[in-house]
């Protein structure tokens, strides 16, 4: 996978702290940008659990239908797990600083932006 996985763009993000691209395979992130203080590469093998965690409840339920996206709320902070409609086995993870993010904007723009990976 060579293609365009940039994921500079979500610097626009309102309240941006860092992202990854995550394969829920393997946890391994296939590309980060930002993060500051955040271990990426941990926080995408941790999040990945989450994922599985919620596909398999989903799965125990009979639930058929697409996770969209896994919402954490902190004190300071939201952590965005949004599995591609592209790839399910791939996810954008992505931390805001919840006093400048706009949750609602924030997911519309990840949507958009899941558009522009080119994996070619």
């Amino acid at each position: 996978m060579n293609g365009k996985l940039n994921l500079s763009d979500l610097n626009n993000l309102a309240g941006f702290v860092g992202a990854a691209l995550v394969d829920s395979d393997s946890g391994m992130s296939m590309a980060t940008a930002g993060g500051g203080n955040i271990d990426l590469g941990l926080a995408a093998a941790g999040n990945t659990e989450v994922i599985r965690a919620k596909r398999k409840v989903m799965a125990n339920l009979g639930v058929r239908d697409a996770l969209e996206d896994v919402l954490i709320s902190l004190g300071n902070q939201y952590h965005l797990l949004r599995p591609l409609e592209t790839n399910p086995e791939l996810f954008l993870y992505v931390v805001l600083d919840r006093s400048k993010a706009n949750l609602a904007l924030a997911r519309h723009e990840l949507k958009s932006f899941e558009k522009t990976l080119d994996f070619s």
